[in-house]
């Protein structure tokens, strides 16, 4: 059963899950073909690991959550003033001033919170989980007769 989504159709579990399906490939253009049908024929599964891995990453590294929180929350903030002076019992600070200290405190904190490595991270394990499954799930026994008769 194919769940209908707004990304597409979204595979069952039984038919990602297909332990029997799994057989090493015989070479590399086998290789390149079942990994070229099944990132089309799994693309919302794939999507659905890769968003669950980025879930991960922020969840591990909780200074770079805040700091993007930090950042997305400042901008609001900053936003809703509408361009008029932010007043408080230290003084009035000017809509330049908020962005110049959002940066200034934005910048160190995201370098301390390593993003590329992250990045890395996610683009390392993303690959391999999804590029593996793709290269070792065999083309349903259907897509062989049909490219058989073309």
């Amino acid at each position: 059963m194919a769940i209908k989504s707004k990304f597409g159709s979204l595979r069952s579990v039984q038919d990602f899950f297909n332990i029997k399906r799994l057989s090493k490939p015989q070479n590399f253009s086998e290789i390149q073909s079942r990994i070229s049908y099944n990132l089309n024929y799994f693309s919302s599964n794939y999507g659905i690991i890769i968003g669950c891995l980025s879930i991960y990453t922020l969840l591990t590294n909780l200074l770079l959550l805040f700091v993007i929180c930090f950042v997305f929350l400042g901008l609001l903030g900053i936003g809703k003033l509408d361009g008029q002076d932010l007043n408080t019992p230290f003084g009035s600070f000017k809509t330049t001033q908020l962005y110049t200290g959002l940066v200034c405190i934005a910048v160190p904190l995201g370098f301390l919170a390593s993003p590329f490595s992250t990045m890395m991270w996610l683009i390392g394990a993303s690959s391999v989980t999804v590029l593996g499954h793709a290269a070792l799930m065999e083309k349903p026994i259907e897509t062989v007769f049909d490219e058989e008769t073309v």
